[in-house]
Parts: C-alpha cells; structure tokens; sequence
C-alpha cells in the first residue's frame, strides 16, 4: 500500500470512531434537559434518577469524542498537508469557532452538570444542562459547515493556487448545509433514541422492575418513532439537493451506468466498475426517476457523463442502501413499540429483545451514510477545487502504516470497552434493585422493636 491508500484508510479509521460518539452526545444533551425540567416540573424523583444514570452514559461518550477528536485533528497536519496549505484559510476559522464558540462551554458546564447537583442551586445546574446541550449543537453546526463547504464549496476565491475567503455567510451556509445539518442532528436523536430505549429494554429483560427504566423506555420509543419519518423526509430533501449540485454522488448511490429517462430504483446489485455495469438486479420501474425528480420519466445522469471523475460506485451504492435498510428497520420496530404503549400492553420478549439488539443500531446508519458522503465526494477533498491525491503526505508509507495499525488497536479495545461498560452499568442498576428489595423483604420479617432496643438502634 502506498501513502495515499494508507492515509485514507487511517483517516476513515479516526473519523468513523470519533463520529459514533459525537452522534450519541448531540442528542443525548438534550434528552438530559428534558429529565430535569420534568424533574423540576414533576418533583417526581424517578425523573432525577433518570438523569443521574444517563449523565454517566453522556459524561463517558463525551470523552471517548474529546479524545478521538483530538488526534482526528492531527492529521491534517501530518498525513494530509495540502489541505490546511490550500484551504486553512477557510477550515482553520470555522475549526477555531466550533472551539470558541461550543468546546468550551460544554467543558466548562460539564463539570457543573456532572458534579454540582447537590453543591449549586437548582436553576444553575438547569442552565448548566442546557449550556451543555446548546454546545453539542453548536458544535455540529461549526463542523457540518466545514464538511459542507467541503461538498459545496461557495464564497471563497483562489490567488496563487490558494483559497482565500470572500464572503463568509455564504461560506457557513453553503447550498448543501442546511440539509446536511438538520439530517445529521435527526440522525444523532435516532441514535440516542434507541441506544437509551435499547438499554432500558436491557434492564427490564433482567429483571429491574423500577420505574426509571421502563419510563426511559417509553420516552425514547416515542421520540423515534416521532423523529423516523421527519429523517426520511429530510433525507428525501437533501438527496434533491445532491441532485443538484453532485449528481455524480446520485448516480452511484443508484448504480446508474448511463444516462436514463425513468431510471429504475435497483434494491439490489453488483456493480462492476470495469465492464461499466451492473450485475444481478433486482430493480423498480421508474422508482430512482419518481423519487429523485418526481416525474415517472424525469432523466438522471448516468456516471459515464462524468469522464471518470466520479466516486468509487460499490461503496457509495451499498453504502446508501445499508443506510435505508437500517431506516426502515427502525421506523418499523419504533412504532410496534409505540403500538404496545400506547395501548398499554407489555411488550412480547422478542420485542423487547429487538430493541436490545438495535441500541447501537443509530450507529450503522450514520456510517453508513458518512460513507456515502465522503466517498461520494472523490476523487475531490474539496470538491471541484482540491483533489485528495493533491493534498497527501509525502511520509513513508512505513510510518503510516505503523500510526494506522496502532489506532486500530487502541480504538478497538476502547470500543469494547465502551460497550461492555455501558452492559455493566445496566446490570449493575439491576443489582441494586435486587439488593434493595431483598433488604426491604428482611425489614418487613423482622419483629417491631421494644422502646428499649428503639432507644439502643
């Protein structure tokens, strides 16, 4: 493997380790936000003991995405050079504000929403959890105009083969942006969704009986059975905008070869990039046409208009699908758990162990649709404007190699780490419920004390 290979694969590596926990924190903040108000509101307990639990779930994801953040960024220094030399001027600033502007407030707040429950007042540690929350978004929004502008580049001008920015509003809120930002944050409340409504049906299955878990539950099935059809609409919108601007990301997110009026939807197939075609098809008539450009014979451009400048297709085009597959996977199994709720019927176990089996479910689809969109810029980093091979490092591939082999070790042992704790979390909750009513059993068995014994006790 070359260099370029290399640090490609290493920075896939890095990006799609630190995006699954970004994704879980974004949506999670505010999750958090609505446990306390329902706690300041309620005055129930069950809803502080609900934050108390996911606090640590959060606390823990944020600094698994601290960390991975931190040496994704050092690799625009040391495997892809280019890129900070022709586009820092652009990339640096927004990297600066999302800094300024979101790490620091979650940094500073975190600390007050972890630890000072019981050492600030009330409406502070409120404000906190809410401070927290706006930061994660902010957050996003910073790096999803970066990664935009990288799509849908706007607002700049080249001098000597550098890009120099000319309008900053239009650089932020570039033309595929708003459709990148609202899919991305809809994407982060299905993940939080079904990994809080996956381990809560984790703790029912092992017998926690409280009613933390079994709320948690409910509130999370609900909001994705909520959110789900407002992501596949917003998921149709901004595929008219990729329609638009990179019709060459359309085309091998269809497998579409040439250029064709009333293009078939193809559920299935191989595309093979050699022969230009594909093999095994399971198409729809007139589908990619219907859904792409509303018209039973609208045309789409195939990749051969592209002169070869056009993504790896096999990627991109299972990429898309595993995405859907995924979608509908959860529309489907988020709304027979509302089904059940709302009819007041205990879920069947199969069920319950569906939702288990999803809690990281979120995960799959966001990579899987990151793939889509990264490799569907290729061969461009920034599209139209810096090609990837252009903006490589010049380091022997032997030291890549090495770098890349290392993080593979750590973030897979970190990963496992991760889950298996968040298991032990869950079952220790379920342990201290049993504790607990073994104790409550004993207290109700022993014979009342005399004024004696009370006065010794």
């Amino acid at each position: 493997m070359d260099a370029f290979l290399l640090s490609r694969l290493q920075f896939a590596l890095n990006i799609s380790f630190h995006i699954l926990f970004p994704t879980i924190t974004m949506a999670m903040g505010w999750f958090l936000f609505y446990f306390k108000l329902r706690s300041n509101i309620t005055g129930h307990p069950v809803w502080m003991r609900m934050y108390r639990f996911w606090v640590r779930v959060f606390a823990l994801s944020f600094a698994l995405g601290v960390v991975s953040g931190v040496t994704m960024s050092f690799q625009f220094g040391t495997n892809w050079p280019g890129f900070m030399e022709k586009v820092g001027n652009v990339a640096g600033p927004l990297l600066g504000y999302e800094v300024l502007t979101a790490f620091f407030l979650e940094a500073t707040f975190l600390g007050i929403m972890l630890f000072g429950i019981r050492r600030v007042p009330n409406w502070l540690h409120t404000a906190s959890t809410l401070i927290v929350a706006l930061g994660t978004t902010t957050s996003a929004f910073w790096i999803l105009a970066l990664n935009s502008w990288m799509q849908t580049p706007q607002g700049f001008e080249v001098i000597d083969g550098v890009v120099y920015a000319t309008n900053w509003k239009e650089i932020i809120f570039n033309p595929s942006f708003p459709y990148r930002f609202f899919h991305m944050m809809l994407a982060s409340g299905l993940t939080a969704s079904f990994l809080i409504a996956g381990l809560s049906a984790y703790r029912l299955l092992k017998g926690d009986d409280k009613l933390a878990p079994k709320l948690a539950f409910k509130t999370a099935t609900y909001t994705a059975a909520i959110l789900i059809p407002l992501q596949i609409f917003a998921g149709d919108m901004h595929g008219l905008n990729t329609l638009e601007h990179q019709p060459q990301k359309v085309a091998a997110m269809e497998g579409l070869w040439e250029t064709t009026k009333g293009a078939p939807l193809l559920l299935f197939a191989i595309p093979d990039e050699e022969s230009k075609e594909n093999h095994f098809e399971i198409p729809v008539p007139y589908g990619a046409s219907l859904i792409l450009t509303h018209e039973m014979k609208g045309e789409l451009k195939g990749l051969n208009e592209f002169e070869g400048e056009y993504p790896p297709v096999a990627p991109v085009f299972y990429g898309f699908r595993v995405m859907v597959g995924v979608g509908m996977l959860m529309l489907l199994v988020s709304w027979l758990g509302s089904v059940y709720l709302l009819r007041g019927k205990k879920l069947p176990v199969w069920l319950s162990r569906t939702f288990v089996g999803m809690a990281f479910s979120g995960w799959v689809a966001t990579l899987a649709g990151w793939y889509v969109t990264e490799i569907g810029r290729q061969p461009y980093l920034v599209s139209g404007v810096l090609k990837t091979a252009d903006a490589v490092t010049q380091l022997p591939p032997s030291n890549i190699a090495f770098s890349f082999t290392l993080y593979l070790v750590i973030y897979a042992a970190l990963l496992v780490a991760y889950i298996r704790t968040l298991m032990l979390m869950c079952r220790r909750s379920v342990e201290i419920e049993e504790i607990t009513a073994e104790e409550r059993q004993q207290s109700k068995q022993k014979p009342p004390l005399s004024s004696t014994n009370s006065a010794t006790a």
